[in-house]
């Protein structure tokens, strides 16, 4: 009679322990829920104030470059951005809690139960299910931003077929990359032990390093046409640029950028020996040579302060501790009772894991995300300073000035909002600081 006693007692002591522990978890991730929305709206709001108050004047360091009804498509175009911003946050609210609290993802994992075999084939069945429902619940926002916002303001170039086109390419090419990936994480997940998530990162990091090599070649030409760079006089000039710099690249290439968007750009792609230069075809319909060495030369500097290197790194750290975190978490009965999950008992729960820690951690992580930006920003403008010690700061701030016009980017945020969201400096703050460099090199 006494052993039994205990054993009540143990057990009861067990579960008020879980449940102590489950609404523990229930009430820190509704805190940081609600938080992280009070202090997005805000932030939102005081972007919208700012942006409109400051949309009929042309501030005056930009009066002779920038024209007024230029600056206030600007301004129309990143009020219309912020305010679908503010709905894209409400339903994002609302769908995080009808998978997590309030049952969603256990609902759909008992649906599926019935029609699938436990194990693997039930989890990847999980995984699918998930990935295609939510991708269902994101496409009409998706078709909305190309084919009403961006169209308003001029820089859709999509066709419905070519977005559709593209929507299938993706969807195809996810399910023959991720399913694979899956399905090698939950068996290691399964078979190799409490370390698994050692196992697992190792090979997450290793995917990702092949990705950067086999990306500009294998995956992106899917989505678009990479031509060689024809204009001789351009290739030299950047050629030339790319050995003063010490720097080599596989190939130039201009992309079909146009047939998307109207938005320029240029970027380094690749990793190692496969590093390639691509430029947008609308950026070279719209800057002057100079201008696009500027750019380019922006683009070098990242690669000579090893910003590339440096952010690879803190993705290892970073993915490291978080494998480490679920790892311990996926041992956890109130991990999942707390997020509004029931966990199965006749089969493993390490889909569930997976899709409760992608779910609930940026909701966390959100709140770290200004230090992360504000390194961003540190960044560009060291590679700012390289740029106009290697070109000119006349040249390249005519180049972002025009980027800044063709892109409809506001040259009036408000300072707050740049400070926790922007990875780029605004436009006031960065041109002041490439003039201060130039200076300083005279």
């Amino acid at each position: 009679m006494t052993q039994i006693v205990a054993d009540d007692l143990n057990f009861a002591a067990m579960t008020d322990s879980l449940f102590s522990a489950s609404f523990l978890l229930t009430s820190l991730f509704a805190a940081a829920l609600c938080l992280s929305l009070v202090l997005r709206y805000w932030l939102s709001s005081r972007q919208i104030r700012h942006v409109a108050q400051h949309r009929e004047a042309v501030p005056a360091a930009f009066a002779d470059s920038i024209s007024l009804a230029a600056h206030q498509k600007a301004a129309d175009y990143t009020l219309a951005k912020a305010r679908l911003g503010l709905f894209e946050m409400a339903l994002g609210a609302a769908v995080l809690l009808g998978w997590t609290l309030l049952g969603g993802l256990s609902a759909l994992n008992q649906a599926l139960i019935p029609f699938t075999a436990h194990g693997m084939g039930q989890q990847l069945a999980l995984l699918v299910a998930f990935v295609v429902i939510s991708g269902a619940i994101d496409l009409p926002l998706s078709w909305y931003q190309t084919f009403v916002l961006e169209q308003r303001f001029g820089f859709n170039k999509m066709t419905f077929r070519l977005w559709l086109a593209d929507l299938l390419k993706s969807s195809l090419i996810g399910a023959l990359i991720g399913l694979p990936i899956a399905a090698l994480i939950l068996w290691m997940m399964a078979t190799t032990g409490k370390l698994w998530w050692l196992w697992a990162w190792l090979f997450w990091m290793g995917f990702n390093l092949l990705l950067l090599v086999i990306y500009p070649t294998l995956i992106a030409p899917l989505f678009n046409k990479f031509a060689p760079l024809e204009d001789e006089t351009l290739k030299a000039r950047v050629t030339a640029l790319m050995q003063r710099c010490g720097f080599s690249a596989r190939g130039l290439f201009v992309m079909d950028g146009s047939k998307r968007s109207a938005h320029a750009n240029a970027y380094f792609t690749g990793f190692g020996a496969a590093k390639r230069v691509v430029f947008y075809d609308t950026l070279l319909a719209k800057l002057s040579a100079p201008e696009v060495d500027a750019v380019l030369a922006h683009e070098l500097g990242h690669f000579k302060h090893k910003h590339i290197i440096k952010r690879i790194i803190s993705m290892f750290a970073l993915s490291l501790a978080g494998f480490a975190l679920l790892g311990y978490l996926t041992q956890q009965v109130w991990f999942y009772t707390g997020l509004g999950v029931q966990p199965n008992l006749a089969s493993g729960n390490d889909a569930l894991a997976l899709l409760l820690f992608m779910l609930v951690m940026p909701v966390f992580s959100f709140f770290i995300a200004p230090f992360f930006a504000q390194l961003s920003r540190k960044h560009e403008f060291e590679a700012d300073a390289y740029a106009v010690r290697q070109t000119s700061a006349q040249d390249l701030s005519s180049a972002l000035l025009k980027l800044y016009e063709d892109n409809a980017a506001t040259l009036t945020p408000d300072p707050l909002y740049v400070r926790f969201y922007y990875s780029h400096p605004g436009a006031s703050e960065r041109l002041a600081r490439m003039q201060g460099v130039a200076s300083a090199a005279r």
